[in-house]
Order: structure tokens, then sequence, then C-alpha cells
């Protein structure tokens, strides 16, 4: 425990300086957008040079950027994200609004990408060469070579039309109906984890023959342990590291791939909220939402490290 309390202090403060860097490049990127501010505060009217001015001054925009960039810092750290100029609404109370349902979305999509990657994985590593593995390598292939909107517009086209067992899209609260909202979540998760799961397949199919062919395996099952037990008690554990390196990656695709899934599928999430705020122009909250997903991604790839850590025991006696 004391190695780990080490090494997770040690990527937290790694962290520190990687989050900086990440407001940093969000913050110059929209300073040099073209939605100003300004502008979309005046949307639809007609402002004098003079308003324009008199409302830069008041909110800071002719600072020097170090200066902003050193307030805008310290207003995250207060919590503040802004204040969005076209409802005059605290941009943090809006993504926490849209926030759980892309993270409800997000680790839906997760489970599921990791239960087909697990199960077709060691099918074909088990079947090796065989039919079942040629089969499963076809169709991983296809869905790693397609898109996630493709996917959803099939999925939809064949499960919400065609046959009429889910809703082509929106939102049901699990608060209101569990069951409804299961309905709901179920197709926008299928067409999010697919191209994860064809992915991790293949990793996960590579790293279970690497193990199966190690003297160990041979030497367990020769002395008569059931190959079912090898396999779930050892061969996994040990054949799991290096797709768990890559599940750490995927996730931040998720968290991407998840705003255009709920676009296609009309869910109030984080993806929605960000088309809405690029559309009528409303830097403040596209700042907000984009901030909010690249920390998570930060975030989720130090859990992955922790959990890196605690499956493989060399890295624990390395540290």
């Amino acid at each position: 425990m004391v190695v780990i309390a080490r090494m997770l202090v040690r990527r937290i403060l790694v962290l520190i300086p990687l989050l900086l860097g990440v407001i940093l490049f969000v913050f110059i990127i929209m300073r040099f957008s073209n939605n100003k501010p300004e502008y979309a505060y005046f949307q639809g009217a007609n402002p004098t040079p003079e308003q324009i001015h008199q409302f830069q001054l008041e909110n800071g925009l002719l600072d020097p950027l170090p200066l902003r960039y050193l307030r805008f810092v310290g207003e995250l750290l207060r919590g503040d994200m802004g204040t969005s100029v076209l409802t005059n609404a605290p941009v943090l109370d809006s993504v926490l609004t849209a926030l759980p349902l892309t993270l409800q979305l997000t680790f839906l999509g997760l489970a599921l990408a990791v239960v087909l990657a697990l199960v077709f994985g060691v099918v074909a590593a088990l079947f090796r060469d065989r039919w079942p593995d040629q089969v499963i390598r076809v169709v991983s292939l296809v869905g790693v070579a397609a898109p996630a909107f493709w996917i959803a517009l099939l999925v939809i086209q064949w499960l919400a039309v065609g046959l009429g067992w889910f809703p082509t899209g929106g939102y049901v609260n699990p608060n209101d109906s569990f069951g409804g909202w299961l309905v709901s979540m179920t197709l926008p998760a299928v067409s999010l984890s697919l191209p994860v799961a064809a992915q991790l397949i293949r990793i996960v199919r590579t790293a279970v023959v690497e193990e199966l062919d190690r003297d160990y395996v041979r030497t367990a099952i020769g002395n008569g342990l059931p190959p079912v037990v090898v396999v779930g008690r050892n061969v996994l554990r040990n054949a799991l590291i290096n797709p768990l390196t890559v599940l750490g990656l995927r996730v931040g695709y998720l968290l991407g791939g998840a705003v255009v899934i709920e676009t296609i599928y009309s869910l109030p999430g984080m993806g929605q909220l960000m088309i809405n705020a690029v559309r009528n122009g409303d830097p403040a909250v596209v700042q907000g939402v984009v901030l909010t997903i690249a920390t998570g991604f930060v975030v989720v790839n130090l859990a992955v490290d922790v959990l890196y850590l605690l499956v493989n025991p060399r890295l624990r006696s390395a540290a």
C-alpha cells in the first residue's frame, strides 16, 4: 500500500502541470477563435464601437493575455467556469446538468466494449486459426474501420426504424423510469462501444495467444489443472495488462465520441450543450465543455495508471 500511495502521489504531481497545460491550450485557442464574447453578447443587435469597448473593459478583455490566463486559472480553482453571455447563467451549472448523461453513456459504452472484447477476444485466442477466430477477426476488422456515427445510423435503421425495438432518440431520466432509461440508452451505448470493442478484441486476442504459448500454461495443463481454471486464474490476469493500457486511451475516445452520439440520438448531454453553444456563438460554454472533457480524459488515464500498477506486480516492485 505504501508503494501504491507513493506512485499515486507521483502521478498526481505530474497531473498538475499537465492540467495547467490543457487549460492554457484551451484558453489560447478560444482567445483566437472567431467566437468573441463581445460579439456573442451583442448578437442580433447593432452595437456601436463604444459599446463594444465598454463591454471589453468591464470584462477584462483588454488586459494582457498572461494576466487574463492567471485570472482564468484562479476562477477555475474557485469553481467558476465563467458565465454564458447569452443566458447570463453560470457555465458550471450547465456543465453539471449535462455531464451526468455523458458519463452514463460513456461508462455504459465502456462496460459493453470490455465485455465484448473479453468474450470474443478470449474465444478467438482459444480457437486460434480456426473458423471462430477467422470470423471474429473479420468482424472486428470491419468494426475498426467503421466510424461510430455510421454504426449509429445503421443501428437506428435496423433496430429502431425497421424492427421498432428501441426509440430513435430521446432520453428518459432513470429517476422517472429505470427501464425507460435503459431502453433509451441501449442504442447510443451500442453505437459508441462497437468501434472500441472491435479494437480491444484484436488486442485481447493477441495478448491471450502470447500468454497461452508460455511454458507455465503447458505445465499447469500437463499437471492436470482444467484449462478453464488456468485461463481464468492465470492467463487472463497476465494477458490483460497491455489491453488495460490501451483501454485508458479508448476512454478518451468514448468521451469524445459521446459528443457525436448524443447529437444523433438527441440526448441532452455535453455534446448537445457544446453543439448549441457553437451554433449560438457562446464561447464561455464551449470553453467549459472542452475543459471538462479534457480534464476527464486526463483523470481517467491517471486512474488507469493506478489500476495498471495494481495488476502488474513487477511495476510495484520497481516503484
